[in-house]
C-alpha cells in the first residue's frame, strides 16, 4: 500500500512539473520577436488531439459520434489553454510596441 501511495505522489509531481514546464515554455516562445515559435506547442497539441480522434473505433453498425466529439473536446483543452497564453503574451507585446511608437512620435 505504501508503494502505491508513494508512486502516485511521484507521478502527480512529475505531471505537475510537466504541465508547469509546458506553460513556461509557451510563455517563453510567445514572447519571441517572431510569432511562429509561440504557435509550435498549440499546433503540436492540436495534432495530438486529432491523432487521439483517429483512434476512436467504430463498434458495431454505427459510428460513435459522441465518443469522437468527446475526444476532440477533451483533447483540445491544452490547445485552447496554450492559445490563450499565446494571445495574452502577444497582446501585451503589441501594447508595449505601440507605447514605444507613441514615445518616439512624442520626441
Amino acid at each position: 500500500m505504501e508503494f502505491a501511495a508513494r508512486t502516485s505522489i511521484v507521478l502527480m509531481v512529475v505531471f505537475l512539473v510537466f504541465i508547469v514546464g509546458g506553460v513556461l515554455l509557451e510563455i517563453f516562445l510567445a514572447r519571441r520577436e517572431s510569432k511562429w515559435p509561440g504557435l509550435v506547442l498549440p499546433v503540436l497539441t492540436l495534432l495530438y488531439s486529432l491523432a487521439m480522434a483517429c483512434n476512436v473505433a467504430a463498434i458495431g453498425d454505427s459510428f460513435p459520434w459522441g465518443a469522437l466529439l468527446g475526444t476532440l473536446v477533451v483533447g483540445n483543452i491544452p490547445t485552447v489553454v496554450l492559445l490563450a497564453i499565446y494571445v495574452a503574451c502577444r497582446e501585451k507585446q503589441r501594447k508595449r510596441s505601440e507605447l514605444d511608437k507613441m514615445e518616439i512620435d512624442d520626441l
